[in-house]
């Protein structure tokens, strides 16, 4: 497995070493020892969660705060997304700017997003199932969430905002300026 961090420090990406021969394909996508060798981090993982999308989704911007705030290890199983994370910490010099990778079946890549970072993804592909770990566990009086399309951090999502299915709770999200005031 090759980690690389991202311009927003504690985001990486994960390339696994993928096996294939006639039979299909084999890689190890998470041992705790290998992601603390090449990060440096000690994770817990605690839960997982999992969904299943249809193409135009987008889930998020989401976030837990205080004693519930989450780091996230998250992967596409099949399909493919376009996953996000927004750095939310205050005292961070790249504080609310975002980063986006294409996580897709075929890539197999992982993304790391650490605690204090709102999360989301569109859905590029039918019937995409989106996987992911977390080091706490959810709690919902500590659910937070940021609109997915705040002018002051400009996610380019690449897709046509009238075609985008959004639950109706993340279409009355507040903007980052109104949460941070």
């Amino acid at each position: 497995m090759k980690a690389e961090e991202t311009y927003l420090k504690g985001v990486y990406v994960f390339s696994p070493t993928v096996f294939e021969d006639q039979r299909g394909y084999f890689y190890e996508s998470f041992n705790t020892s290998t992601f603390k060798k090449l990060t440096g981090l000690d994770v817990n993982f605690v839960q997982d969660n999992q969904s299943k999308s249809s193409r135009g989704v987008l889930r998020g911007l989401h976030f837990q705060v205080g004693d519930y705030e989450q780091a996230k290890l998250v992967r596409v199983i099949k399909g493919k997304v376009l996953d996000v994370c927004v750095d939310l910490r205050r005292n961070s010099p790249t504080f609310k700017q975002y980063f986006s990778v294409e996580l897709t079946e075929e890539n197999k890549k992982q993304l790391f997003v650490p605690r204090g970072f709102a999360h989301g993804f569109l859905v590029l592909e039918d019937d995409t199932i989106f996987s992911y770990k977390c080091d706490n566990y959810y709690h919902k009086d500590s659910e937070r969430g940021l609109i997915f399309n705040d002018p002051s951090i400009g996610i380019n999502w690449g897709f046509p905002e009238d075609e985008l299915i959004i639950s109706e709770k993340d279409k009355i999200l507040p903007t980052s300026n109104t949460f941070f005031k």
